[in-house]
């Protein structure tokens, strides 16, 4: 059984949050008794990863919703409906977050009674989202595992653990799920510049957990794929399109046109809340550019030339065309992902 975090929660009235931005040095809890932080905590990345930024703007509303000091509902509303402009402000590329917004606005609009009914429902489902999320990782867990022979060897890109989500992840959800299940698994982690997200908390967490893995530079990959046998690569997803066009980390696309080209499946493990089904391809899809420093400076070190413009996009689109398939808490989706990711979500659970 592997060694697992659970990367947010509600404790003591507060949002309870491991600092990503403190590891691998240091394991980290920070407490959140503002709303405002938490949506400052999603902007500067101590959370991070889509499930997870939904799961904590869902929390961080809830706590906003406890701290608006009025009886008056409709004077509630409009007080509500700014912080969930701020939260939706924070990221613009991971759906996770409208999604959790959109919930909670729906949670605002339907229940009845008074001001202290509506903030008791919002705890109330915001906690239920940490427990939905945590149950479909498990799920898309089993799905994904079974797509992993044996011995495999996997390389995987930025950070799609436990650390992403609320717990177990989903990329690493499906190497865990596989290693529970008794397989031998190796990871491969591309280190994912700028931010290095791959090889600061990946590595980590298959460290902790156990599970054999190596860390490579991004520029790396084809000359792993070339020489040595791998068997899949397996990334996660901020936005997935209705057509299956997926957003992730930068990166991403250079490493699924390597794998197309050498004949590696390349796999996607997300929600069905990932999924934008009202964008009917990744075209439509906003991409996140973030501040030049990420990628010049190192610490207090600047390695930049001065004067150079510098272009940061935090995410790509891999095109459907390159994915192999699409695990997710239903099943696994396959092309052509608009009729297989639509039936997914209409399915039971």
């Amino acid at each position: 059984m592997t060694n697992e975090l659970q990367t947010v929660a509600w404790e003591n009235g507060c949002v309870r949050m491991l600092d990503q931005n403190a590891l691998p040095r240091e394991l980290r809890w920070i407490e959140f008794d503002d709303w405002r932080d938490v949506v400052n905590a999603i902007r500067i990345m101590t959370v991070r990863g889509a499930p997870a930024i939904g799961a904590t703007a869902a929390l961080g509303l809830a706590l906003g919703a406890a701290q608006i000091q009025t009886p008056n509902r409709d004077e509630f509303l409009s007080q509500f409906d700014d912080m969930a402009q701020a939260f939706a402000a924070s990221r613009p590329t991971a759906v996770n977050l409208f999604w959790a917004i959109e919930r909670m606005k729906t949670i605002v609009r339907n229940t009845p009674g008074d001001v202290s009914a509506i903030r008791a429902a919002l705890l109330c489902d915001a906690k239920l989202i940490l427990d939905e999320d945590i149950a479909a990782n498990r799920a898309m867990g089993a799905f994904g595992a079974a797509l992993l022979p044996d011995a495999a060897r996997v390389i995987t890109h930025c950070n799609a653990g436990a650390l992403a989500t609320v717990g177990h992840g989903t990329a690493l959800g499906v190497i865990r799920s596989a290693v529970e299940a008794g397989k031998r698994i190796e990871v491969f982690a591309d280190e994912t510049r700028p931010r290095l997200q791959g090889m600061k908390l990946t590595a980590w967490e298959l460290q902790r957990a156990g599970i054999p893995v190596t860390i490579m530079a991004d520029n790396m990959a084809a000359v792993l794929l070339r020489d040595t046998k791998i068997d899949c690569v397996i990334v996660g997803a901020d936005r997935i399109a209705a057509n299956g066009d997926t957003a992730n980390k930068i990166g991403t696309y250079g490493l699924a046109v390597q794998a197309q080209f050498h004949g590696v499946p390349f796999y996607v493990a997300a929600p069905l809340s990932t999924v934008d089904f009202a964008l009917p391809d990744g075209s439509q899809i906003p991409i996140e550019e973030r501040d030049a420093e990420e990628m010049t400076h190192s610490g207090n070190t600047h390695h930049a030339p001065d004067g150079v413009p510098i272009w940061n996009p935090a995410f790509d689109v891999t095109p459907a065309a390159l994915i192999s398939a699409i695990i997710t808490e239903k099943g696994i989706a396959r092309a052509p992902f608009s009729e297989s990711l639509k039936g997914l979500a209409n399915a039971p659970y």
